[in-house]
């Protein structure tokens, strides 16, 4: 297994997970320059769990259960890959969002106010 530089280290990345072409473009448009945004359905898109951890948070949509299982995603990184990077969640209903807590998520939000709670987070992990 190769080791990532400093460089991709330093990347300013983050995982977007749904299938909304409008709420993409508009969390597109608060990313500040040098942050990249990559959305994907399927966390096997972004490649092995050491891949992962180069991102800074995940965005998951809980509306999105026809295009993957919020829960899946989220025992996928706590408990196959065991990685601890900040899940943000938006949408969904009050039972989705329960099970989510209970599987480790950190934070819930409606699906505007994510997107206007998206440049704190930048600023908070901007390191």
């Amino acid at each position: 297994m190769s080791e990532p530089t400093i460089e991709r280290r330093l990347e300013k990345r983050v995982i977007l997970m749904t299938q909304d072409d409008g709420l993409t473009e508009r969390m597109q448009a608060h990313l500040p320059q040098g942050w990249q945004l990559h959305r994907v359905t399927d966390l096997d898109e972004l490649g092995p769990w050491n891949e992962i951890l180069l991102y800074r948070f995940l965005l998951l949509d809980l509306d999105e259960i026809e295009a993957f299982d919020p829960l899946d995603v989220i025992r996928m990184l706590r408990m196959e890959y065991q990685i601890n990077l900040p899940v943000f969640c938006f949408g969904g209903d009050q039972d989705i969002q329960d099970e989510m807590r209970l599987a480790r998520a950190d934070r819930f939000f409606g699906r505007d106010e994510m997107i206007d709670k998206l440049p704190e987070f930048i600023r908070q992990y901007d390191w």
